[in-house]
């Protein structure tokens, strides 16, 4: 007998009255109210938004509940039993969560806002057209044009990119040098084609203000922008009337190209003394700029060759610039709302072209009441329409990363509308078959790539 006795039951001969037996949970009477209720009762919410009993488990756990309370008072052999009984007794209710601010909203005013500066600059041409003379000021005026305009696409995306990584200090920086030097890129191409005179100067004054309004578009002043313009306004508003002299109307082209000027290197000034530039990436990774100077130079072309055959139609696209940016903006709050409420990759799909299909439509009609307005025919509104559809949703690529698909079509567009009609090919067929072609691709590029969720990332 010097070694211990294991007093547990059913342990060979020993004998009954020395068996310990083993603790158990009370038992309440049936009569009784079961504890537990209560505590399902004030658990109620975290319990019923719970998705295994171990969650529960864990709740009551941290509640402070410790194993002598769940046998005493709750007669349960453990924990995970009356997680179990609860979990079981509750029901499952998972609350969805409050609705979140959409980050995409636009402001329709700034939409507004940047649609009029997209096209009052159009009345510099109505204002100053008796300053030059000739097919080759015409030509030289062509060219600096989209000299500036692909210039200046990448510059904006350049220093978008660098006010996103180093501060509106970075941007500056990238402003200051960018802006002059694609100004006297354009200039110089201006001057190459027209050669010197009046073309050649009005062909300087437009590059300086197109350099000037991509910083102050960049910078968010649109308000100075506008300001600018309203020299070029008010001389254009009395040329219904009568042409105003020569000196009157190069003095206002002058004003407005120098209030822009002074206007965009104030901006430039304040952003490099907002803080210390971030000097890390200002060199690296301009290719990344290029397939919008690429998309800038074939958008500038199109809109060219449409300004040609009838530049009423360029103004109604100008003017609908505020539009599509207010419906970019849409086309991606309606895509966070359908990753928030879709259930599965094909729901989200659907939601996703029916979106695109929505703005695309509203762009369109936006276009076509523009061109209905004017009088023109089908062939003009399917040329307006499918260079609408184009711009739009090459624009629409590019806010989500997808430059080069864009770029390349709307060049390749370009390059065979202009080859084509060169040759001297029938002009409504080239347009028809160039547009429609370009705008199918873009679109169908656009459903494949915006139709999954991770492009909404």
């Amino acid at each position: 007998m010097s070694g211990p006795l294991r007093l547990v039951p059913g342990d060979g001969d020993a004998p009954s009255s020395l068996v310990a037996p083993l603790p158990r949970a009370r038992r309440r009477p049936g009569w009784a109210a079961d504890p537990a209720d209560e505590l399902a009762e004030r658990l109620f919410e975290p319990i019923a938004s719970a998705v295994h009993p171990y969650e529960v488990a864990a709740l009551l756990e941290s509640d402070g509940l410790t194993p002598d309370q769940v046998t005493e008072r709750y007669g349960r052999p453990d924990l995970f039993t009356l997680a179990e009984d609860l979990y079981e007794r509750v029901p499952r209710h998972y609350p969805q969560p409050p609705p979140a601010a959409d980050p995409w909203r636009a402001d329709p005013v700034r939409c507004v806002l940047r649609g009029l500066v997209f096209a009052l600059p159009g009345l510099a041409y109505v204002l100053g057209g008796g300053l030059w003379h000739g097919s080759a000021d015409v030509a030289g005026l062509v060219v600096a044009g989209l000299t500036g305009w692909a210039w200046n696409q990448g510059l904006s995306h350049r220093a978008h990119v660098r006010l996103g990584t180093g501060g509106r200090a970075a941007a500056g920086r990238t402003l200051a040098v960018g802006a002059p030097a694609g100004a006297l890129a354009a200039s110089a191409a201006g001057l190459a084609v027209a050669g010197p005179g009046a073309g050649a100067v009005f062909a300087a004054g437009q590059s300086c203000y197109l350099a000037a309004a991509s910083v102050l578009l960049v910078l968010g002043r649109e308000g100075l922008l506008l300001a600018s313009l309203l020299p070029v306004a008010t001389g254009a508003a009395f040329t219904a009337a009568a042409r105003p002299p020569v000196q009157p109307a190069v003095a206002l082209l002058l004003a407005t190209v120098v209030l822009a000027a002074a206007a965009a290197a104030h901006q430039v000034r304040a952003a490099l003394r907002s803080g210390p530039a971030d000097s890390a990436g200002g060199r690296s990774g301009l290719l990344r700029s290029l397939p919008y100077s690429v998309f800038g130079l074939g958008a500038g072309v199109l809109a060219a060759l449409m300004g040609a055959r009838d530049p009423a139609l360029v103004v109604v696209l100008t003017l609908s610039m505020g539009g599509a940016e207010w419906l970019l903006y849409r086309f991606r709050s309606l895509a966070v709302g359908a990753l928030r409420s879709s259930v599965g990759m094909r729901d989200f799909a659907l939601r996703s072209a029916g979106a695109l299909v929505r703005c695309l439509a509203g762009y369109s009609a936006l276009l076509a009441a523009g061109a209905l307005l004017l009088g023109r025919g089908p062939g003009a509104l399917l040329s307006l329409l499918t260079l609408g559809v184009v711009l739009w949703t090459a624009l629409l690529l590019q806010a989500f990363a997808l430059p080069w698909v864009p770029a390349l079509v709307t060049l390749l567009a370009a390059a065979a509308e202009a080859g084509w009609a060169a040759a001297g090919l029938p002009q409504e067929a080239v347009r028809t078959v160039c547009g429609t072609a370009a705008a199918v691709v873009l679109v169908l590029t656009a459903v494949r790539q915006l139709c999954r969720p991770t492009a909404h990332r």
